[in-house]
């Protein structure tokens, strides 16, 4: 198989009929890495909604329990992606993420942005820094199944196009990053977690260099300081020679799924997927939220 090959077979099928297939190709063969950097960026760009990351917060499920959150949430959207939304695994993940989050009175606004975190931060992680930019075929797939997630989901008002989806992020987002004390402690987690996913000298380094890697109001949100535009040079610049390196090598013969990455450790004996997720706290239903100093709204 060529370099471009299954791109080639990617264009030559039905964006939206085919949406879920055409997503698979494209993120468990052409860009596994890509998307698992993507979509734990989309996560945690979530955190700095108020709303959102006191929730997060108060659960305690990202800050006392990080590793088994992340893994949770990654081998749930997962097996969507691995079996498709009609197959048992499929159904079983969607009945595990609408039960996890009907015990809680979160917004359709803010359910609304997550989701939209999902199909437009992948985009934009994979045209800074993949290989090759996604396709139109890609986008749209990427569309239509994140609309079919949705609105299996039950979320009202999902955007109808990707160009949608991204003017509904960067709006939500201008109306509502700011600060919060619980939603930097679950950054402040999150942040810990990714380090320790290697030697511990090196802790200060990766922090530096993933902060680097976030934007402006993003930063500002948590209040971090930024790092020095060297830094955040060197690091972009980096990642970017990565994916040039990539690009010359051979394309990939098998699927890569998350399951299947380093970083999911809670369950070396396995597991199964309706046991996975959360369940709600007793007596904490909603975080309504409140515009203290620093946040949006005021």
């Amino acid at each position: 198989m060529k370099r471009y090959e299954r791109l080639a077979r990617i264009r030559s099928m039905d964006p939206v009929a085919e949406a879920s297939e055409i997503y698979r190709l494209t993120v468990a063969y052409e860009f596994p890495w890509d998307f698992t950097r993507a979509l734990e960026l989309a996560l945690y760009r979530t955190y700095a909604v108020p709303s959102i990351g006191r929730l997060l917060a108060r659960t305690a499920e990202l800050t006392d329990r990080t590793q088994k959150r992340y893994d949770d949430t990654s081998l749930l959207l997962d097996a969507v992606v691995e079996h498709g939304f009609d197959s048992e695994a499929g159904r079983t993940a969607v009945r595990r993420i609408n039960h996890m989050h009907r015990g809680y009175d979160i917004s359709d606004d803010d359910m609304r942005y997550v989701l939209c975190t999902f199909v437009v931060m992948p985009k934009r992680w994979i045209d800074a820094y993949g290989w090759r930019r996604l396709s139109r075929h890609e986008i749209v797939a990427s569309t239509v199944h994140y609309r079919t997630l949705g609105q299996r989901m039950g979320i009202k008002d999902i955007p109808s196009s990707y160009e949608e989806f991204e003017a509904c992020l960067d709006a939500y987002e201008k109306a509502h990053f700011g600060w919060d004390e619980g939603a930097r402690a679950v950054s402040d987690a999150t942040l810990g977690l990714m380090a320790s996913w290697y030697p511990r000298p090196l802790a200060p380094v990766l922090r530096t260099a993933t902060l680097a890697l976030l934007d402006q109001p993003l930063l500002r949100a948590f209040r971090y300081t930024p790092p020095a535009p060297a830094t955040r040079a060197l690091v972009r610049r980096a990642v970017r020679a990565r994916g040039r390196a990539v690009r010359l090598l051979p394309p990939r013969r098998a699927p890569h799924y998350a399951r299947q990455n380093w970083e999911i450790r809670s369950y070396p004996q396995g597991y199964r997927l309706d046991e996975l997720g959360t369940r709600p706290v007793p007596g904490l239903r909603g975080c309504p939220v409140r515009h203290g100093d620093g946040s949006a709204g005021q």
